[in-house]
């Protein structure tokens, strides 16, 4: 049987090496209007709270670009951030009314670009977060992500004063011709001053996001970008491959390049290890020893999400609101948001419940794609069953591709994908999903 993605799941993953990032499994793409809509102090009913992962989404941006396929809009006037403000405290209260003594270990603020908000409105997300839900900021790890245009020095002495202890700035490109190509224009200086003023605000963790593939992108212009980029050192790098997606600028221009990607993939992490970085996954590399910063992964069980992009984990559902990439039907989607009833937010909309078997998947796919892989005993402590019995099929296939290493760690075998197999991350996660998840993505609608 041939999935969404046009994988045989008899015979391994196919068809290229970049088949869809899996940020979280499932996919939006496969949520779908939950019917009877069940209250969020059901939803929470039972769950643990204890360590909660806090997460802001802010639906805003100054430009949208080519590859963006982010939940966002650009432009927003001041009155609809404050109305967007207003709503996200509604739902705040609502969300804080139905946890029973909710501890917050960790957060971020995401988006869209959080500092498209100015210094006053960024004080109001915060004052709301912290008096309504009750998280100590300063007290947590919290990451915030922005952008060169954006990150001026009153928001930046915000972020620092809120207790911002990573920030993640999207450069994609040193090279002018290069941002031009991926529909961000930017100047190098202008990214160059921007990343001053974050090292000056003194924030814990910088990490710089960068994209390769992009048109016109070379070997050498490439070595270039991340040369200029690790001569800020950050604490962690991360580097996207250049996608092309429905309803965004640069998919009406897609071609064939895989090869090219996967080559300049090659050479950046090559380069990235060579300076001292270590490989988390196929994405993301960071200095020894920052870890404890930064553990930004919005993939596990008891996050909670406010604003109308977020969504919110509890072991049995995952839910959020509608999901769009079209500028038209993104709009649609935040004006109808902030002009919801306090009481509506009481509600969970639209979801995906996870059965004991989708959750053993997600933990799963989760694993495999760290490079750490997985880890048996945790496997099993959590579910009281082999990860090999209930996955063996998929292990074996990946292993006979020389993807998987399953040598023994700590008197145990580890399933970890290899350098190749990690390379292949974004064919290999998808490849995992269940046939249930693959039907519904199949049968979203784009808009």
């Amino acid at each position: 049987m041939t999935g969404e993605h046009g994988q045989e799941r008899g015979r391994g993953p196919a068809g290229g090496p970049y088949q869809g990032y899996v940020y979280a499994y499932p996919h939006k793409t496969a949520y779908r209007p939950l019917d009877p809509r069940p209250s969020l102090r059901e939803v929470w009913a039972g769950e643990p709270l204890d360590a909660l992962f806090l997460y802001l989404h802010i639906p805003f941006c100054e430009m949208r670009c080519g590859f963006c396929n982010l939940f966002t809009r650009t432009g927003a006037p001041e009155e609809l951030v404050a109305a967007y403000l207003d709503a996200l405290e509604h739902q705040a209260r609502a969300v804080r009314e139905a946890l029973d003594g909710p501890r917050f270990v960790t957060a971020a603020v995401g988006g869209g670009t959080p500092t498209y908000l100015s210094a006053a409105e960024l004080t109001r997300m915060f004052d709301l977060t912290e008096r309504i839900m009750g998280a100590d900021l300063r007290a947590v790890p919290l990451s915030v992500e922005t952008s060169p245009a954006t990150a001026t020095a009153d928001r930046l002495a915000v972020l620092v004063e809120r207790g911002t202890t990573r920030i993640s700035i999207g450069v994609q490109s040193f090279v002018d011709a290069e941002a031009r190509a991926a529909v961000r224009p930017q100047r190098r200086r202008e990214v160059e001053a921007a990343l001053g003023r974050i090292r000056e605000a003194g924030v814990e963790a910088l990490n710089i996001d960068l994209i390769y593939g992009i048109d016109g992108q070379t070997e050498r212009s490439w070595r270039h970008s991340l040369d200029a980029a690790l001569g800020w050192r950050p604490e962690e790098i991360y580097l996207y491959p250049l996608y092309v997606r429905p309803l965004t600028g640069l998919g009406r221009r897609a071609h064939d390049w895989d090869d090219h990607r996967l080559s300049l993939y090659r050479q950046g992490r090559d380069h990235l290890l060579a300076a001292g970085y270590e490989q988390v996954s196929m994405r993301m590399f960071r200095l020894p020893g920052s870890g404890g910063l930064s553990e930004y992964r919005c993939q596990s069980d008891g996050m909670v999400g406010l604003g109308c992009g977020a969504r919110s984990y509890t072991s049995g559902l995952h839910y959020s609101y509608e999901y769009a990439v079209g500028v038209r039907e993104v709009r649609g989607i935040i004006d109808d948001y902030v002009r919801l009833a306090p009481a509506e937010f009481a509600f969970a909309n639209v979801g995906f419940r996870l059965d004991d078997a989708e959750r053993r998947r997600r933990h799963l796919i989760q694993s495999l794609l760290q490079a750490e892989g997985l880890d048996q005993g945790g496997y099993r402590e959590r579910f009281g069953a082999e990860a090999e019995d209930d996955f063996g099929e998929e292990l074996d296939r990946l292993a006979a591709r020389g993807w998987l290493d399953t040598a023994a760690s700590g008197g145990e075998r580890r399933p970890r994908l290899t350098p190749e197999g990690l390379a292949h991350s974004d064919a290999i996660g998808p490849w995992l999903f269940s046939e249930g998840v693959r039907e519904l993505m199949a049968g979203y609608e784009q808009r």
